[in-house]
């Protein structure tokens, strides 16, 4: 007896990947330039490469998400390619762990050896006198060798704020989904809508919390370790949340035009994968970052 099998769709080559590829690119090169020319007042082409790497790397999103939501919709999937989709997203989000993985293991690193280390730690007497004389092995470092002296950045207020959005976010997103597979459109569009508001008010309140850094703090990217692991940290997270309240902004629109069904909608599903791994990096940097 011959076994039938799906058909699995093949997509006509696509410029995305070299269009998304020569974004990065851009934003790289823009990013690099725009803090280097910051940190010696100077004035160059930094930002204005940054933004047009910010722009082509919105072009490729949306023509992107356009062909792929075409290809979803005029039903050219199969279960097959259903599970290389599944498969590629677990992949995505386990690259983003290591991503992260990786500047947390740099946070460790600064706070749990190269700090004692330079404090005479381990009979490294020597190494403190000769590399930072006088210095005090503490954490977070906020005075750095050229003797400039910055805050810290407390728990309490903004970050705790932002942390308490994040995970109520985490739980308007799950009842959406819930709404999605019971068939509930309103349940779904109203806590759908309040997951991408919450998202919108932490870039906010994030964005109010860097000038507070700044102008009152005096926690800067100059500010030794303390100030680069935690712009760094931060930063990035930032970033992973603004794109992730794009892919919810996308999947918004979709449902208002009646697109997924509660046995197909893995964007949506991949989405959240995405969002609820945020949610968690977030956890994990304000104990890490803010309160240990």
């Amino acid at each position: 007896m011959q076994q039938e099998y799906q058909r699995y769709y093949v997509p006509a080559q696509s410029p995305w990947p070299i269009v998304g590829a020569v974004a990065l690119f851009l934003i790289a090169v823009g990013a690099a330039n725009t803090v280097i020319e910051n940190s010696n007042n100077e004035s160059g082409y930094g930002v204005h490469i940054l933004a047009l790497g910010l722009l082509t790397l919105l072009v490729m999103l949306v023509g992107w998400f356009k062909n792929q939501i075409d290809e979803s919709m005029g039903g050219l999937y199969s279960d097959q390619l259903g599970r290389s989709y599944r498969q590629g997203m677990s992949w995505f989000i386990f690259s983003e762990v290591m991503f992260f993985a990786a500047f947390f293991g740099a946070l460790f690193y600064a706070r749990m050896i190269s700090v004692p280390w330079l404090g005479g730690a381990s009979n490294n007497a020597m190494t403190n006198e000769v590399l930072w004389p006088g210095f005090q092995a503490m954490w977070p470092l906020v005075t750095t060798p050229g003797g400039t002296t910055t805050q810290e950045m407390s728990p309490a207020g903004l970050p705790t704020i932002n942390t308490i959005i994040l995970l109520i976010s985490s739980v308007t997103l799950h009842f959406a989904h819930v709404g999605l597979e019971q068939g509930k459109r309103r349940q779904l569009t109203t806590m759908l809508g309040v997951t991408i508001l919450l998202g919108i008010g932490f870039l906010f309140l994030q964005v109010e919390e860097y000038i507070h850094a700044y102008q009152e703090l005096g926690l800067t990217l100059q500010s030794g370790v303390y100030g680069n692991t935690f712009f760094m940290l931060t930063g990035f997270h930032g970033m992973h949340v603004t794109l992730g309240t794009l892919i919810l902004i996308v999947l918004f629109f979709r449902v208002l035009k009646g697109h997924f069904t509660p046995d197909n909608h893995f964007a949506f599903q991949a989405g959240s994968w995405y969002w609820h791994f945020v949610d968690v990096v977030w956890v994990m940097l304000y104990m890490f970052v803010y309160v240990l």
